[in-house]
């Protein structure tokens, strides 16, 4: 289920209260729950980071143009694209950008069976690009004028090249008019710097992000389930050390040594 995206300043929604714990468990805490908590958590995370490989790329994203001051492709509901000045960014720094409305949020998503994407825009229309080079959202079908490369740059970590189908890049012009705001266009034919733009996401769809968050999860285990496991109980230092081994991934021998113990013990 696609949650309503959220931006700074929103109020969080506040979470019911769950039942006390029972006193008696309480030194055991349960596994289960925890990896159940963090995985809620990584669910909840609408913090924005910034995409580092094409793999990255998926769900809500926010385009950041190489402009000065920055600003982000938006959309508006009948299909025009623009610049639109970022309001959420930390001393004028593109990697810190956020959304601040919903016009300038798209989502990502592959072709399927493609390596190409498709950028649906707030009014449920995709980025378009015309064989001029005009870039329009008014289209609710996926055609070739609607698909798109991403494209690592290769000496800019952390930024992209999003290349129509027709092998033009999607670039910024300066202003015509003195004040004006720049113009986002998609018939530049080389990399440059104003084809060079970062790709903000929300943290819970970035997979390095929810990889890492499900390795913490399956770190924590309760001193009762290890005792369980080795079928004694346990001090703290065999406590430790079997935690140790679940992190460094060696803890199935480690338990093994312990378990050889017990029939040593029994039977010494």
């Amino acid at each position: 289920m696609v949650k309503p995206l959220s931006f700074k300043g929103d109020k969080k929604p506040k979470k019911r209260k769950r039942a006390e714990a029972d006193p008696s468990i309480d030194d055991t805490g349960p596994s289960d729950l925890a990896v159940a908590a963090t995985a809620e958590d990584g669910e909840h995370d609408d913090s924005w980071v910034s995409a580092e490989a094409t793999g990255d790329v998926q769900g809500p994203v926010m385009i950041v143009l190489p402009t000065d001051p920055p600003t982000c492709l938006a959309c508006d509901a009948n299909g025009k694209i623009f610049t639109d000045p970022i309001v959420n960014i930390i001393d004028g720094n593109p990697s810190t950008a956020e959304p601040h409305d919903v016009r300038q949020v798209w989502v990502a998503n592959k072709i399927y069976g493609t390596e190409n994407f498709r950028f649906k825009g707030r009014y449920g229309k995709y980025l378009s690009c015309d064989k001029y080079g005009i870039l329009t959202a008014t289209s609710e079908a996926i055609t070739a004028l609607e698909t798109w490369t991403v494209i690592p740059t290769h000496d800019t970590q952390g930024t992209f090249q999003i290349q129509s189908q027709g092998e033009t890049f999607l670039t910024i012009k300066e202003p015509t008019k003195a004040n004006g705001a720049p113009e986002v266009r998609g018939d530049a034919t080389e990399i440059s710097f104003d084809t060079t733009l970062r790709i903000r996401m929300q943290a819970r769809f970035k997979p390095r992000i929810k990889a890492s968050k499900e390795e913490k999860a399956k770190e924590k285990i309760s001193r009762k389930e290890l005792e369980e496991a080795v079928g004694r109980r346990l001090n703290e230092d065999e406590v430790r050390s079997l935690k140790r081994a679940r992190r460094e991934g060696d803890y199935h021998e480690r338990l093994l040594d312990l378990k050889s113990k017990n029939k040593h013990d029994k039977y010494g």
